[in-house]
């Protein structure tokens, strides 16, 4: 079978021919299931839209969270958006759940694998797989310091007596963490992301063989998507920077190999917060390692051309938003559980500029974490706030949620598959109460928000979540219905005024006009050099528009077709 000789020839490339041929026997029974029967269809579609949502980020007195989090997308999700990522929802000991310590179970305070089952009959459902490292705490490292058979290299052991200098880091905290085994020997271990955060050993075939049972047991689950979270990460080599290693690679590659096999429905997500050209190296050739990429120049960017009011940095950039194949596309965001990264604006914006974003997030309330470089120094990592209030221009700000759905309105023209993190659905505000709270400033935009108090703002039509939510489901419904927003649909970014953000969207049957003023003036723009049609119909409002002389109102969109 040719699949599974690709996958033999895979693990023969990252362990050599005799470990690798040991590798293969163990997957073997692992991909000889069920869900191979599962058949190939089309990756993405213009209907495709994702929420980000913890499974507590709504809660209810004696309601289990995932229960709140379905009725809740019943009664006003369910014609809006296709996918639902659920961050991670297995017991977990730190990090809001990234530091797991069962990868197969549900978080009994959250829910059960049935909640999971009752919201796939509805909705296609995203999991991280939290494949990098595992919790200090869990049965697997405890076994590991035990020295059980099948855990021995579990760990990755180093003498803090090696020169790691040139590890890239993505914390400034401790690269290694002192344990004690079970028989007392004194051992230190990598850590990249924290002391609770054990990373694991690939270069153990037991390891492999655990990873990857978890991530087929994830798709037998119902995963449509699979998130592999800090995969950048995963493979170390010392002497080098221990970021996207040829292993590493080869190692996504192989998870696409098997799911090839097993699920070939199943997309590959990586999650690589850092500068682009690295970021899309994740795609591979086009069709051996990731389907999807963050595309995480867009959060930072997006909101340095609403903060400065010009478009040229961001629409020069949006210019290079190609991707290698068919079965590629980007996934667009712009707010998520974690800051907003600031590593993937290097070679774009000066240090001057990410600095002045920095101050400008403060200003609103924010704060920032910060990296440890190899010399030594530190440098901003993300920015901690939420989306809406990053773009705050003032204590009294008359333009604020129009200036927030403008910025949404630009994610959503753009090639890719859209997502949405619930705290920007809804409005939210920094929680500084629950960075008080935790000491963390990403607990900044990750509160639990009671389902009773939402309900009653959304009722109210002068909220602000309600003026932000309505407006927001609108825009993904109109772009739902549209062929030209096809992620992989043809697009030309137009140079018509600094002051907007303008984008053509094209497919056989339609094209859209999409543009989006950026400032809070008015703008007046001509399509006259781009359109042979006087009129073209607005799709936002509804309303025929003259193309030779458009004014747009302080942060409008509109999205022109002749349809």
């Amino acid at each position: 079978m040719q699949g599974t000789h690709d996958i033999r020839y895979q693990l023969e490339i990252i362990y050599g021919k005799k470990e690798g041929e040991k590798a293969f026997q163990k997957i073997l029974p692992l991909i000889d299931t069920p869900l191979k029967k599962r058949k190939t269809k089309e990756y993405f579609s213009h209907r495709d839209s994702v929420l980000i949502t913890y499974g507590d980020s709504l809660k209810k007195d004696n309601e289990l969270p995932l229960q709140t989090l379905h009725r809740f997308a019943d009664s006003y999700l369910k014609d809006v958006f296709s996918t639902i990522h659920i961050l991670p929802f297995y017991p977990y000991s730190s990090d809001d759940g990234f530091s797991v310590m069962d990868f197969l179970s549900v978080d009994p305070a959250l829910g059960s694998w049935k909640d999971i089952k009752s919201l796939r009959g509805e909705f296609h459902l995203m999991f991280d797989h939290v494949l990098n490292h595992i919790s200090a705490k869990s049965e697997w490292f405890q076994k590991y310091l035990s020295k059980e058979k099948g855990f021995e290299k579990l760990a990755i052991e180093v003498d803090p007596a090696r020169d790691l200098s040139a590890v890239i880091r993505p914390r400034a905290f401790p690269l290694l963490t002192e344990f004690r085994k079970k028989s007392g020997e004194r051992i230190h271990v990598w850590t990249t992301f924290s002391e609770d955060q054990i990373d694991l050993n690939y270069e153990s075939i037991d390891v492999l063989e655990k990873m990857v049972e978890v991530m087929l047991f994830y798709v037998d689950q119902g995963a449509r998507i699979i998130r592999l979270d800090a995969i950048a990460y995963l493979w170390k080599e010392i002497g080098t920077t221990c970021i996207h290693c040829k292993n590493t690679h080869d190692m996504v590659k192989l998870f696409r190999k098997i799911l090839n096999v097993v699920a070939p429905d199943t997309i590959l997500l990586t999650e690589t917060n850092v500068p682009h050209d690295e970021n899309i190296s994740y795609f591979g050739d086009g069709r051996n390692e990731a389907q999807m990429v963050y595309n995480f120049t867009l959060p930072p960017l997006l909101l340095h051309a609403f903060v400065n009011e010009h478009a040229g940095i961001l629409s020069h950039w949006a210019k290079g938003l190609h991707v290698p194949s068919d079965e590629n596309t980007f996934y667009n965001f712009t707010a998520s559980h974690d800051g907003i990264g600031v590593r993937p604006l290097e070679g774009i914006l000066d240090t001057g500029e990410t600095k002045w974003l920095s101050e400008l997030v403060k200003e609103n309330g924010g704060g920032v974490s910060y990296k440890k470089n190899p010399n030594g120094t530190q440098s901003p990592y993300e920015l901690n706030i939420t989306y809406v209030d990053a773009l705050l221009k003032k204590r009294e700000d008359p333009y604020h949620v129009q200036r927030f759905l403008a910025t949404q309105a630009v994610q959503y023209v753009l090639p890719g598959v859209p997502a949405t993190y619930i705290h920007s659905l809804l409005g939210s505000r920094n929680w500084q109460e629950g960075v008080k709270h935790t000491k963390q400033l990403r607990t900044i935009n990750r509160e639990k928000l009671s389902i009773d108090d939402v309900k009653k703002e959304l009722n109210d039509p002068n909220s602000f979540r309600s003026r932000i939510f309505y407006p927001y489901l609108e825009l993904i419904k109109t772009r739902k219905e549209q062929n030209a927003f096809h992620p992989n649909s043809n697009f030309k970014i137009l140079d018509i005024n600094e002051k907007v953000f303008a984008i053509k969207r094209f497919c056989d049957d339609q094209t859209i006009y999409a543009l989006t003023n950026v400032t809070s003036k008015c703008v007046r723009v001509s399509l006259k050099e781009n359109v042979t049609d006087p009129q073209l119909k607005d799709l936002v409002t509804g309303i025929q528009v003259s193309t030779n002389d458009m004014e747009l109102k302080p942060y409008q969109y509109m999205w022109l077709t002749s349809d």
